[in-house]
This record gives C-alpha cells, sequence and structure tokens, in this order.
C-alpha cells in the first residue's frame, strides 16, 4: 500500500477504502477515524479543520501498521490498546476479554437500581478488564466492590485500570469453579458475565474475535453450558443477604434455561432481561 500524499485527508480516504473492502464503508469510516483520534487526537470536528495537515513519515507508519492489523482482524481495542466503556477509557490487551456494549448496559441497569442506597456490598465474578467492578465502584461511591477472575493477566490489567481511574475495589485470582466462600460474607449483589458461548457457535463468529480474544473468557463445553451459571446462582445463594440480587449477562438462546437455575435454587423475582437490540440478555433474581 503506498500513500499517493502525507495530507491527513488523503491518507484517511486512502486507508479508509482499503478497510471497505472487509468492513464496509461505515464501519470502515468509524474505525480511521478512531486510529486518528487516538494517534492524533482530533474528533470528528477537529479532524474537518486540520484535514490539510501533512504528517510526518513516522506518523504516517502508525497509521499505515495499525491498518494492516486491521486487515488482519485484529480488533481495533487491541491495537490502541484501549476502549470506551461506561464513560470511562479502560486499556485492554490480547489475553482479556474486550468489554461490550452490551455489558454497558447491564452496569447501566445496575447502577440505576442502586445509586439512591446507603451501602453495599458487591462481589464481580469473572472480572476479566475490570469493566463491570471499577465501573459500578466509581458510579455507586458508597460500594465495597471485590472482583474475582482465573487470570492473572486478567487481574494485572484489572489492577492497572482500577489504578488508572482511581477506582477503589478489591481484586482476587481464583477459580470461581471452586470458591469457597466465607459464611459472613452478606452481599448486596452478585454480578457475572461468565463464559456462553457454545463451542458450536465458533463456525458463526467474527475472525476478529476468533483470532484474538481469549477462549477461556467466551467459550463453553456444548455438553455443559450452563456450568458457570449453576456455580456462580449456587455462590451467590450462599452469600448474598436477604434481598440481594443477583444479575447474569446471558447467551440470548438460554434465557428461560438459567431463569430455571435461579427458581430451582429458591430465588424468587426471576426474571428475564432484553438488550438494546431486543435480544435476551440478562437475568436477575432476588435472594429470598
Amino acid at each position: 500500500m503506498k500513500v499517493p500524499s502525507n495530507e491527513l485527508r488523503t491518507i484517511r480516504n486512502f486507508y479508509q477504502n482499503q478497510l471497505e473492502r472487509i468492513y464496509g464503508q461505515a464501519e470502515a469510516s468509524r474505525l480511521i477515524l478512531i486510529l486518528i483520534k487516538h494517534y492524533f487526537g482530533f474528533d470528528r470536528s477537529q479532524l474537518a479543520v486540520q484535514s490539510d495537515l501533512r504528517l510526518s513519515e513516522s506518523e504516517m507508519l502508525k497509521i499505515h501498521f495499525a491498518v494492516k492489523e486491521l486487515l488482519q482482524h485484529k480488533p481495533v481495542q487491541y491495537i490502541t490498546g484501549e476502549t470506551e466503556f461506561f464513560g470511562h477509557t479502560f486499556h485492554v490487551k490480547t489475553g482479556v476479554l474486550i468489554p461490550r456494549p452490551e455489558t454497558e448496559q447491564l452496569v447501566d441497569i445496575i447502577v440505576r437500581r442502586f445509586q439512591n442506597r446507603s451501602s453495599l456490598s458487591i462481589w464481580d465474578l469473572g472480572t476479566g478488564s475490570g469493566c463491570i467492578a471499577i465501573s459500578l465502584a466509581l458510579a455507586l461511591s458508597q460500594a465495597k466492590v471485590k472482583a474475582f477472575d482465573i487470570s492473572n493477566e486478567a487481574i494485572c490489567l484489572a489492577k492497572t485500570n482500577a489504578e488508572k481511574l482511581n477506582a477503589d475495589i478489591s481484586l482476587h485470582q481464583t477459580d470461581i469453579l471452586a470458591m469457597n466462600p466465607a459464611e459472613e460474607e452478606k452481599l448486596d449483589i452478585v454480578v457475572s458475565n461468565p463464559p456462553y458461548v457454545r463451542l458450536s457457535e465458533r463456525a458463526y463468529m467474527q475472525k476478529n474475535v476468533l483470532n484474538y480474544e481469549p477462549e477461556m473468557a467466551l467459550f463453553v463445553p456444548d455438553e455443559d453450558p450452563f456450568l458457570f451459571y449453576r456455580v456462580i446462582a449456587k455462590l451467590a445463594n450462599q452469600t448474598l443477604a436477604r434481598r440481594g440480587e443477583l444479575w447474569f449477562e446471558i447467551n440470548e438462546a438460554f434465557g428461560k434455561e438459567i431463569a430455571d437455575i435461579c427458581n430451582n435454587l429458591g430465588f424468587g423475582e426471576v426474571q428475564i432481561h432484553q438488550d438494546f437490540h431486543g435480544r435476551d440478555r440478562f437475568v436477575s433474581a432476588l435472594k429470598l
């Protein structure tokens, strides 16, 4: 790929055309704007003013190599090393799942429900980048938040994000499937976005997910797709205080089955909630 000019306008158009072959026009435009903002600090309105700016060779190479990685389906978040989530910029890296917009919606629901509580105790099981735990801690200043993950890489990244965003959370590297909670734990909220994609669904997934995001954070065996939900629901049943709430993000295909797990454990007011696409995406349950 040889750029015909070092003018920012020309560079933008040239690389956007390269990306359109894979991503389509709208997504290619979005990706180029993300790169320009990340490397040069220009948003869309500033770019209109600065479009005749001429870039140095080193600046051009930044865009060149970033686009090259995009053409290999690498997620833009892993290229820039960051993503926006619930109004905050989080560090992300390969080996840790990229936060999704649907998970932002889950955080928003919980914040709206609990924002007037004077004190809260929250567990986030399978924290990954720490996006749920940190966002809740920042939005609910009265909350004491603990976050758990089996991955040392995830715990280290969540620690970096918590320090960067000045969020007061407690991080614990542990296998959720083998946790033995202390009897004195009495929580107000247990929240989890556990692995829920069946291995058989791999064939329908995009290359940017399959080739780069951690399988451990995504997939469950077809023969036991509810493994994490059963274990986490039992943990919540042990640790939640009376009228404490369990919140799950779920595979849209299994809302009823996960609701049944909660009902069978004696939870009340079990509800399936839709995301902004109208798909079953969350389950909530009340400890009676």
